[in-house]
């Protein structure tokens, strides 16, 4: 199969925020209070009602001649050092159009993966304003793009009864999906396990908006080295290994997602495990199973089904550079719960080729398996109406 004649969507790339994202629709009230870019000790620097939240980098392996530069420089960049489609989003869609892409998912840089630094603010009324300027934003960029962005909406996830609101108002304002905290706990709010949560999962059925879960999207799974690399390694062995190590940080979510029973009691909700990979998918699934019946034979009658049954049913993975086993891996998940992704303008994105690496990654692959998980599965997910004749 050609994969130029499909309408590939990228269902994983990143936004630098521009420094007046949250100022330039703030009540006249928070206009000081709401994330905005300062100067502090010579350095640009987010900060949120006086609060540095963090560095104003780049957040980008790209720069201004669009050449992507490995390792762990990037760290030191600002947004002048970085391509213009990090931050500018009509720049972006020419991107897309450049490397034959039709769509891509956006997640966010400053907030956090998950929203959590969010969960630093005090003043509830404020907290929230990050989150609705945030998505009121974004739906710009999706109308401003023609539905080829389509970033998910934030959470704020510190406030239950917020986030079922935020739920129906972004799905009435058009975007396609939410981006959840994976561990709220972390800030004294109920895990995603406990009942409490139930309201929020059924808004999320009620909508049709799937939930979003990407890697490091809480404060205690958000770190470019965690605990992994030992303390002897240079700064990229550890942005190497911390990275990959990451990527299997998902499996908890997972796992507790499962066995909580939150997909036994909402089997219409689809999640999703982003930036994670899928290689490790199958191994743990089959562990999962084996485990249900070792470790937790009280949960075998609150389960209809075994891990891997509800994965198949309602969960779906996403993969960019992975290539020797995808064939086994999509026999074992179903060719129907797999995305492709490219993690664009980040480390480990798939910059300045990813249709070439893609169709060597597809290569052998029966064609209807190819057009869904480049394209069908992603579409039919976030309701992406797709040009009726091919490129």
């Amino acid at each position: 199969m050609d994969i130029t004649d499909l309408h590939i969507i990228d269902v994983d790339a990143h936004i630098t925020e521009p420094p007046d994202l949250w100022t330039r629709n703030a009540p006249a009230a928070f206009a000081d209070r709401v994330p905005q870019v300062v100067e502090v000790d010579g350095r640009d620097v987010w900060q949120i009602d006086g609060v540095v939240i963090g560095r104003a980098m780049g957040s980008s392996v790209i720069g201004t001649d669009g050449v992507k530069v490995p390792g762990f420089g990037f760290i030191d960049w600002y947004a002048a050092d970085i391509a213009a489609a990090s931050y500018d989003m009509k720049a972006r869609v020419e991107v897309l159009d450049e490397l034959g892409l039709y769509a891509q998912v956006l997640y966010p840089n400053t907030a956090g993966f998950g929203a959590q630094k969010f969960g630093e603010v005090v003043d509830p009324e404020l907290r929230r304003l990050c989150a609705t300027l945030y998505n009121d934003a974004m739906v710009e960029i999706q109308e401003e793009s023609g539905n080829r962005l389509l970033p998910m909406a934030l959470m704020p996830w510190w406030d239950l009864e917020a986030s079922i609101e935020e739920v129906g108002r972004a799905a009435r304002n058009g975007l396609r999906g939410v981006n959840l905290c994976s561990d709220p706990q972390s800030r004294g709010v109920a895990d995603l396990g406990e009942r409490a949560w139930d309201p929020f999962w059924e808004a999320c059925a009620e909508y049709e908006m799937p939930v979003n879960f990407h890697i490091g999207a809480s404060d205690t799974s958000l770190t470019w080295f965690g605990t992994s690399p030992w303390p002897s390694q240079d700064d990229e062995r550890k942005l190497a290994i911390g990275s990959a190590m990451m990527y299997l940080s998902n499996a908890r979510i997972l796992a507790n997602l499962v066995f909580a029973g939150v997909l036994e009691r909402f089997p219409s909700v689809k999640f999703v495990s982003v930036e994670s990979g899928i290689g490790w998918i199958p191994f743990f699934l089959e562990s999962l199973d084996y485990q249900l019946y070792e470790s937790s034979p009280s949960a075998v009658s609150q389960l209809s089904m075994l891990p891997s049954e509800y994965f198949r049913r309602q969960v779906f993975g996403c993969f960019w550079f992975e290539k020797a086993a995808l064939g086994p891996v999509i026999d074992a998940l179903g060719e129907d719960q797999i995305l492709f992704e490219t993690d664009y303008p980040h480390p480990t994105c798939l910059y300045p080729d990813p249709l070439p690496r893609v169709a060597e990654a597809t290569s052998g692959l029966p064609d209807d398996t190819v057009r869904k998980i480049l394209q069908d599965n992603a579409a039919s997910l976030y309701k992406v109406e797709l040009p009726t004749a091919v490129r």
